[in-house]
């Protein structure tokens, strides 16, 4: 039978115990793994290598992805550099120009002492996409919506051009979730989660998940897991478990808020500028609405300067002003001084993050109270109130 979205979710995350009938999964606080024989061993040896509460975490994610095979690292980075490490020397990978932070500082300060090469491209621009690819690239790295100016990017069509050209597809899906966005049915070859963020969704683990959308892929992702160690350990595997199974009602949630939070904000005299996929002004609307079946619980807006910032979070009082997203507390976040710090000034403004730019991951608090706080903190601002 093919269950919705919803359902899945749950039954991913529920195994019941042949043993007890227990239905949450047990916690398998062993490193290592008692051998019955000494010339056939079992399923698990050592915990590095395979253990049940994970194996149970990496085959829901698959599942619900629809990928062959999942795998729960550390954290989200963790699970970016390792899949970055199925490239070798003189390969080339060609990556979004507003990439997250981290992945940026990955890219461009430990991948080219390894012989990788790169380059950034503006992955909204299919031709440019396509005129980008070189002899060598191996592999088209995209966010969509980005991070944090919520540009989108055609995964089916920029997987098209990837085969065409004998490259592979990678997506981050931290910001869609397998809930909202399923790059893999697109076309793409591998999903990337920081699992931290909206599949955990409690802002207490650091987890970072990935699905391959074929054996190849899962093949050497899996040997890399093992050999470098950046595994997820036992308990926070059973807390990123437990967090997916309310993941379909907290994204239906948020993102209704978030919805009705960006028209409010878009109308308001003290908003320059307000980044969401669910707006229809939004350049990349009708590509989003095509691949997605939600604009999302995040985004982006505009203020007049780094002043009118600092009078904004001074006087705001529901969300927490912290790094990450994606939690059941609506999170606010200044990319320009937080999660895209690793780039220089010129490369912030190059990519659209201002130093009026904040980006608001919206949690589970009733949307009429956060509009009527947002509202309170805004009118605040008493300087560079204009629209363009």
């Amino acid at each position: 039978m093919n269950h919705s979205v919803q359902t899945k979710v749950i039954q991913a995350s529920t195994c019941i115990d042949p043993h007890t009938g227990a239905v949450n999964v047990p916690l398998y606080l062993s490193s290592t793994f008692h051998q019955f024989d000494v010339d056939q061993f079992g399923k698990y040896d050592y915990s590095r290598s395979g253990n049940p509460t994970r194996e149970a975490l990496e085959t829901a994610i698959a599942e619900l992805e629809g990928g062959v095979g999942g795998f729960a690292f550390s954290s989200g980075m963790a699970a970016i550099s390792t899949a970055f490490m199925l490239l070798s020397q003189h390969d080339h990978v060609l990556i979004s120009e507003d990439v997250y932070g981290g992945t940026y500082r990955i890219v461009s300060q430990v991948l080219t002492r390894f012989g990788i090469e790169h380059s950034f491209v503006d992955t909204t621009d299919l031709e440019k996409v396509a005129s980008s690819i070189r002899a060598n690239t191996k592999v088209i790295y995209i966010e969509t919506p980005s991070n944090p100016t919520l540009n989108i990017t055609d995964i089916q069509e920029v997987s098209k051009i990837a085969k065409a050209n004998g490259c592979w597809t990678f997506v981050d899906n931290t910001f869609m979730t397998p809930v909202l966005q399923r790059p893999l049915a697109l076309g793409a070859d591998l999903v990337l989660h920081s699992a931290t963020k909206f599949i955990a969704g409690t802002s207490d683990v650091i987890a970072g998940l990935a699905v391959a959308g074929h054996d190849a892929i899962a093949e050497q992702l899996g040997f890399l897991q093992n050999a470098f160690g950046g595994i997820l350990g036992v308990q926070d595997a059973w807390l990123v478990l437990r967090g997916l199974k309310t993941l379909h009602v907290r994204m239906k949630e948020s993102s209704q808020a978030a919805a009705n939070i960006s028209v409010f904000l878009q109308e308001h005299a003290k908003v320059k500028r307000v980044y969401y996929p669910g707006l229809s002004d939004h350049p990349g609307a009708f590509i989003h609405h095509d691949q997605s079946c939600s604009a999302g619980a995040v985004l982006s807006f505009e203020l007049a300067d780094e002043q009118a910032v600092h009078r904004f979070v001074s006087n705001i009082r529901l969300p927490v002003f912290a790094v990450s997203l994606g939690a059941v507390e609506s999170i606010l976040s200044y990319p320009a001084k937080m999660s895209h710090a690793a780039l220089g000034k010129k490369e912030r403004e190059r990519r659209g993050i201002t130093d009026g730019l904040l980006r608001l991951s919206v949690g589970l608090e009733h949307p009429d109270d956060l509009i009527q706080d947002l509202e309170a903190a805004l009118n605040m601002i008493t300087e560079g109130s204009g629209k363009h």
